[in-house]
């Protein structure tokens, strides 16, 4: 046997998304990082041994403007790119690149960590080191360091360092959460394995194995739903283990998931209930998907009222947005669904001192083992939120040893820096604003060759983006309630919708107009005002409305249209910024999953965007906007926050050549080193790693593609100091090789990757 010892900054156990991120983070702050995996492959539950897709914020296109950003982010548009079709073995090479891309990570794959030395007082504990054995090379490795992330999961290392942690659930009475049961008690979520088939053109039999469960003497058949058409994810349900020690009783949990899906596979292929004559096996995972297991004590615990308050904590360092979504604890052996969910009305947020343990002082936490009570853990525990908390708590190590914090020091008593760093890496932190002392920008008077001031889809404007050369014009019958997500900068005076109907008559619309209760939200909340308008007979009429809405801040707001028989919309397949058009749930519509009942109230459930993806009703906002203005780009959000947050050209007659120039002036020289560009890749736009993508493009269209940098010469006149080629990021940092000296600078956008505007959430300019 050999062994050695190894020093690094940082070390993080686990190389699931949370791990991943978490190493990225702290690399890329310069620190030398050990990033230290059991399995053969990265990405955890997301990888090819296992293929869960990753869900997040966006909740499957339920929350507006929620996609994640950073790290995360990045990883999902790239696979976009290289993995349209979804394929787990392309995901892979995706999270495996984006490690390897980072000099100051060393990666140590199939090496398992079994054993922990710490020491000190029982409320004041240090981690020393951690050693992990590698099978294949027959070596163990001691990895030594000044901080440590736990990101496995099932939390062993915090465990072995005697960290405070949690299993099963708690009493209702012990964090006032309506969900938790009447007693405490050591029920889980189960573990899951999947399955992909395909269709081989050709008869295939299936001969069960030994050890096939007979479906026929289970609760299966009348409790869940088998069909041909379902892979993968969509069996989310065969889950076990509950009741049991989902950690030690491992071996046992796997042997009874296999047995279910070959019963499945058995039903669907010999049944003869099924046309699946040609469908074969393609893939069994052989690693069961663990959903939960220890989770640590910090100094907050994020409970059930956390989530549904969408309460913002002043350390707030990601979010997420998936629902509260708890399981039976028999699992896909009970009576009742296979989930019980609920949602908030927008994204939550989770503080950093939920990222941290209590009690062990050099010893942080990502993933599904952070902080949190059993019925909050049902909303924190997808793999894209555990890949954004991954990142601040990375983020957050490498602040740590740069300055020689603990972890509770730097949440107490250094949060700005904790902003102003996930800020400069476009991390998923929502609601706070550029303050960054270092940042040129700031300082600089921001212009621009044109901005986008109409807000409005009008198909009778030659020149819009919905005018008689551009895109489609239909009906909409109002069949139902709809609505428009509008920006409301500086006011809303009136809004002209254009309308048609078949009375012969006319008709009177009802139109609302209401908030949205948190700047983070997309739903009506507050009822404003109501107000009707006629609609003549006989074709389309622009018809006005009278709102006068001056609110005290910027902000969105939802102007809703009652239904009315006999009276349509106009609806143009056109994307507006900032703009989303809303339909109402009709009854018997299932606002995410047909085998979930619904809880009552949930109005993000009552209101859908995800079937007008990319479409708008046809409408007229009067006074003009201030929601793209130059200055939305320098000291801002750098994403949507009660109203789009960035700048945008007006529209051009060619996405290919665009010519759009946002500029920034100084009253004396400065010097530049790097600047930091912030494009926008739609983040209202569902992505997936798998097989449930939802769009089209490889590349977002409003994500620009060819751009340059210039700087002011003394004579006055511009020069090129560094161009962009082909790109597909939205987060890109220029480092000049030789630091610049001038009082002006302009970022000129050439194209688009199909957007007739010129989109840009932030640019940041510093010295070094």
């Amino acid at each position: 046997m050999r062994e050695e010892t190894v020093r690094h900054d940082i070390t993080v156990v686990g190389g699931g998304l949370a791990g991943v991120c978490a190493a990225i983070a702290a690399a890329r702050l310069g620190r030398r990082v050990a990033l230290v995996n059991n399995r053969p492959v990265l990405g955890g539950n997301s990888s090819s041994e296992v293929r869960v897709w990753v869900c997040g914020a966006t909740a499957h296109g339920v929350h507006r403007f929620a996609r994640e950003t950073g790290i995360m982010g990045e990883l999902y548009t790239e696979n976009q790119y290289r993995n349209p079709d979804g394929n787990p073995y392309y995901w892979d090479q995706v999270v495996l690149d984006a490690v390897l891309a980072e000099p100051n990570i060393a990666l140590y794959l199939n090496t398992d960590v079994r054993e922990v030395a710490a020491g000190g007082p029982e409320e004041n504990r240090t981690i020393h080191s951690v050693t992990g054995w590698t099978t294949g090379s027959e070596l163990l490795t001691t990895f030594t360091a000044d901080v440590f992330l736990d990101c496995t999961g099932d939390g062993l290392v915090g465990h072995l360092a005697g960290a405070r942690h949690r299993i099963g659930r708690e009493a209702r009475a012990e964090y006032g959460e309506s969900w938790a049961p009447e007693r405490a008690d050591a029920e889980l979520l189960g573990s899951t394995i999947l399955f992909y088939t395909r269709d081989a053109g050709h008869p295939v039999k299936f001969v069960p194995p030994s050890y096939t469960k007979d479906l026929a003497t289970t609760p299966i058949l009348r409790n869940r739903v088998l069909r041909t058409g379902d892979n993968g994810c969509d069996y989310w349900w065969i889950e076990w283990g509950g009741g049991m020690d989902v950690v030690h009783d491992n071996e046992r949990i796997r042997d009874e998931l296999w047995s279910v899906v070959m019963g499945v596979w058995d039903h669907i292929k010999n049944s003869g209930e099924f046309d699946a004559d040609t469908l074969t096996l393609e893939w069994v995972g052989s690693v069961p998907g663990k959903r939960e297991y220890r989770r640590f004590v910090g100094d907050h615990v994020l409970t059930q009222d956390d989530i549904l308050s969408q309460r913002r904590f002043p350390d707030r360092v990601a979010f997420g947005g998936w629902s509260i979504d708890l399981h039976p604890v028999e699992g896909m052996y009970a009576a009742t669904p296979g989930a019980r969910q609920r949602y908030a009305d927008g994204v939550f947020h989770i503080p950093l001192r939920s990222l941290y343990s209590v009690n062990v002082g050099n010893l942080l936490l990502a993933g599904r083992d952070i902080s949190a009570s059993h019925v909050a853990f049902g909303a924190t525990r997808v793999m894209a939120t555990c890949a954004v908390v991954g990142e601040a708590a990375g983020t957050a190590a490498a602040l740590c040893v740069e300055h020689g914090l603990t972890p509770r020091a730097l949440a107490t008593d250094h949060l700005d820096l904790v902003h102003r760093t996930l800020l400069r890496q476009d991390a998923s932190v929502l609601g706070v604003a550029n303050t960054d002392p270092d940042d040129l920008a700031r300082a600089a008077r921001v212009t621009a060759s044109s901005t986008l001031r109409a807000l409005d889809v009008d198909p009778t404007d030659p020149t819009g983006p919905a005018g008689p050369t551009g895109a489609e014009v239909t009906p909409c019958p109002l069949t139902r309630d709809v609505g428009l997500l509008l920006p409301v900068d500086p006011r809303l005076d009136a809004v002209e919708l254009l309308a048609s109907t078949d009375l012969p008559d006319g008709a009177e619309l009802t139109v609302e107009l209401w908030d949205t209760g948190l700047p983070e939200n997309g739903v009506p909340v507050n009822h404003l005002l109501t107000r009707t308008a006629p609609v003549p007979p006989g074709g389309r009429h622009w018809v006005r409305v009278r709102l006068d809405h001056h609110p005290e801040h910027p902000g969105n707001a939802v102007l809703i249209v009652r239904a009315h028989r006999g009276v349509a919309l106009a609806l143009a397949d056109v994307r507006r910024a900032g703009v989303l058009a809303l339909r109402h749930r009709a009854p018997g519509d299932a606002a995410v999953d047909h085998d979930i009942p619904e809880e009552e109230g949930q109005r993000v459930l009552q209101w859908s965007a995800r079937e007008l993806r990319r479409r708008s009703f046809c409408f007229r906002a009067a006074p003009a906007t201030e929601a793209f203005a130059p200055q939305k780009a320098v000291g801002g959000y750098q994403r949507p926050y009660g109203g789009p947050q960035m700048w945008s050209s007006a529209a051009v007659a060619d996405p290919e050549r665009v010519g759009e120039h946002l500029q920034l002036d100084w009253d004396a020289e400065v010097r530049l080193g790097t600047v930091h560009l912030v494009f926008d890749d739609d983040v209202d736009e569902y992505l997936n790693n798998l097989h449930r993508h939802r769009t089209p493009f490889e590349v977002m269209p409003e994500l620009v593609r060819d751009y340059r940098i210039e700087a002011r010469t003394a004579d006055g006149g511009w020069r090129t100091v560094l161009t962009g080629r082909g790109n597909r990021r939205r987060h890109v940092v220029h480092r000049l090789a030789e630091p610049v000296r001038t009082d002006g600078l302009r970022v000129v956008v050439e194209a688009t990757h199909g957007a007739r505007h010129a989109h840009l959430f932030a640019v940041r300019a510093y010295s070094a």
